[in-house]
């Protein structure tokens, strides 16, 4: 049964990134770094083990980097997305002193939270965790990478 999306519930973790990926990578460097600290008295394994330190740090960097460019791209849209829902809303974008990041959290805010808070979050310079905590009708993102 799914919950109702919130401030505490609404972070995302995908098992196959966070809890598999990742670690068996992390555990894969860890490895062949220690593997290749062993081989170097050994000229035949030096050259493998290198190697394999080598693409073990390329592939935790291409997992880092494909998340980080889905995440940006998708940050686009949700700015795209909000400075529609507020000119729907008030008949003027957002305020261009708004970060991204404070942007992407006033997506969670209810449409008649929205101007309010986002004229707050631009005056006072709100973090994006402030401006969550600061939503009153939670308004769920299902669709976030």
């Amino acid at each position: 049964m799914a919950t109702t999306q919130n401030y505490t519930t609404h972070t995302q973790y995908v098992t196959a990134y966070h809890r598999v990926l990742v670690p068996v990578l992390a555990l894969t460097l860890i490895g062949s770094a220690v593997n290749l600290y062993l081989s170097l008295g050994d000229h035949e394994r030096l050259y493998n083990a290198s190697l394999i330190v080598v693409l073990t740090s390329l592939l935790l960097l291409l997992a880092f980097l494909t998340r980080i460019f889905a995440l940006k791209a998708q940050d686009r849209a949700i700015r795209a997305e909000e400075n529609l829902r507020h000119y729907v809303l008030t008949g003027k974008l957002l305020n261009p002193r708004l970060s991204v990041r404070q942007v992407v959290a006033l997506r969670f805010a209810s449409d008649e939270e929205l101007p309010l808070l986002a004229e707050r979050a631009a005056k006072d310079a709100l973090s994006g965790d402030a401006i969550k905590r600061a939503v009153q009708n939670w308004r769920a993102d299902e669709y976030r990478v």
